[in-house]
């Protein structure tokens, strides 16, 4: 499971303080790219990526 300031910090290189909504889209752009069954959200955590 990865937090969304992990994923901001790892993808942008930068801290990942007040980054929800910008992974939030990132995230949805990938969903729709690949298909809702790949990442799991997990409600106040982050994400969690299943196979």
């Amino acid at each position: 499971m990865f937090s969304k300031e992990q994923i901001y910090e790892a993808v942008w290189k930068e801290h990942g303080m007040n980054c929800g909504s910008a992974v939030t889209n990132v995230v949805s752009q990938i969903r729709r790219k690949i298909g809702d069954g790949y990442i799991e959200t997990v409600v106040g955590s982050g994400y969690r990526f299943v196979g």
